[in-house]
C-alpha cells in the first residue's frame, strides 16, 4: 500500500448511509471511489448466476477469483459490470445482499479480493465504503470513519427507497429482521467482524441529515489535511 496516497475510509451497516456519503466525498475531494460492497455482491450474483452453492467456500472462493468486474463511471451514476453486462440494479436486490453476506464471511473469500480493493489506491486519494476498510484493508488509513444507524431507521430508509423505486407491496417487518440478522451475522463471524477501527470517528446517523455527515467527515479530512487547497 501506497502511504502516501491519502484513504478514507467509510464502514459501517447497511443503511448506514455508506454509499450516499462516500459518492460526496469522493465528489468533493477529487479522490476516486471504491464501493467494496459491491465487489462481495457481485461475487454473491455470480453464484446466483452460476448455481453455485454458496456453502462451500471453495466453489465461491473459485467464483470470487474470476470475476470479470469493471466499475464504468457516468454522469448519472457508477455503472456496475459483470463479463461485461451491467448488473448496478441487480446487485442491490435483496437476495443478493443476503447472500453477500454469507460469502463475505469466507475467509478465502476475503483474501481473494482483498488485493483488488488495495489496488483502489491511486492518486490523488480514494475514498473507500465498505466494512472492513478502516480494520483490514487499509489500516494506516488517515481518517476512518465508522457510519451506523439503528436498525429501526436503516429499515426505514430501506422501505422508503423500495417504495420510491415503485416496489409494491413491501414488508417494512421483514426487512427489519432481514438487516437484525444480517447486523448479527456481520457482527459475530470470525473473519473481519463488522466493527470500528480503534482510531476510528463513530458517527450515529440516526438524527443526522446526509449534509450533517458530510460537514462533520469533510471537517475532519480538512483538520487532518487531507484536502488540496481550495476544496471544501
Amino acid at each position: 500500500m501506497n502511504q502516501h496516497i491519502p484513504v478514507i475510509t467509510v464502514d459501517g451497516p447497511s443503511g448506514s448511509g455508506k454509499g450516499t456519503i462516500c459518492k460526496l466525498l469522493a465528489e468533493a475531494t477529487g479522490y476516486s471511489l471504491l464501493d467494496s460492497g459491491a465487489l462481495y455482491r457481485l461475487t454473491a450474483l455470480a453464484c446466483i448466476k452460476a448455481g453455485v452453492n454458496t456453502a462451500d467456500e471453495s466453489q465461491v472462493t473459485q467464483q470470487a477469483q474470476q470475476l470479470q468486474i469493471e466499475f464504468k463511471v457516468t454522469p448519472a451514476q457508477v455503472l456496475v459490470l459483470l463479463a461485461g453486462q451491467d448488473v448496478t440494479q441487480a446487485i442491490r436486490e435483496e437476495v443478493v445482499g443476503m447472500t453477500a453476506s454469507t460469502v463475505a464471511a469466507y475467509p478465502a473469500v476475503r483474501e481473494a479480493l482483498l488485493q483488488r480493493q488495495r489496488n483502489f489506491q491511486q492518486a490523488p486519494g480514494l475514498v473507500a465504503d465498505g466494512r472492513d476498510m478502516g480494520t483490514v484493508v487499509f489500516p494506516a488509513a488517515p481518517l476512518k470513519i465508522f457510519l451506523t444507524a439503528s436498525a429501526e431507521e436503516r429499515a426505514r430508509r430501506r422501505v422508503k427507497q423500495l417504495e420510491e423505486a415503485g416496489v409494491k407491496g413491501v414488508n417494512s417487518e421483514k426487512i427489519l429482521q432481514d438487516i437484525q440478522a444480517r447486523d448479527e451475522r456481520d457482527q459475530n463471524r470470525s473473519a473481519a467482524p463488522l466493527i470500528p477501527a480503534a482510531d476510528a470517528l463513530v458517527l450515529d446517523s440516526t438524527q443526522m441529515s446526509i449534509t450533517e455527515v458530510h460537514n462533520s467527515i469533510m471537517a475532519e479530512a480538512k483538520s487532518r489535511k487531507l484536502l488540496a487547497a481550495g476544496e471544501n
